[in-house]
């Protein structure tokens, strides 16, 4: 899949991208981004939306890219995750991940594009819970 993001896509410019994505949603629907756990509500319904309408992950690639930047961001704040280069062979979209603080790699743009492909059989919030960001570290695995 090709993505062409200006910037490119890299730790230092998922916060831009994510907060790109916050001003996008506000301006197009009115949508709410707060980087609250709670958002991420918001997130599953505007990708529900796109699925509805049947769009493709490749037609909507930058906008998932940086929903998955966005959800990133609220594991960096909530969860103490860091934005890295993927070391995992597990990565799926793009090569990108956060970090938590015991190690564990989170792929929240992969949990984007799955969550439009697979609807509500991924949870963007139980994934975000599971790294933490509500109710601390659980068994949860946070890279599928």
């Amino acid at each position: 899949m090709q993505v062409h993001l200006n910037p490119p896509l890299e730790p230092g410019s998922a916060p831009r991208h994510a907060a790109a994505i916050v001003a996008t949603a506000a301006d197009i629907s009115g949508a709410e981004l707060d980087y609250s756990p709670e958002s991420i509500v918001v997130v599953e319904d505007i990708v529900d939306g796109f699925r509805a309408e049947g769009v493709t992950g490749e037609e909507m690639a930058e906008s998932l890219v940086a929903f998955g930047c966005y959800v990133g961001e609220v594991l960096t704040r909530h969860a103490g995750g860091a934005w890295r280069p993927a070391l995992s062979a597990q990565v799926t979209t793009v090569p990108l991940v956060v970090e938590l603080p015991d190690a564990r790699e989170c792929h929240p743009i992969d949990w984007v594009f799955r969550r439009l492909r697979r609807g509500s059989d991924v949870s963007l919030r139980a994934l975000c819970a599971a790294a933490g960001t509500e109710h601390g570290p659980s068994d949860a695995r946070t890279h599928e």
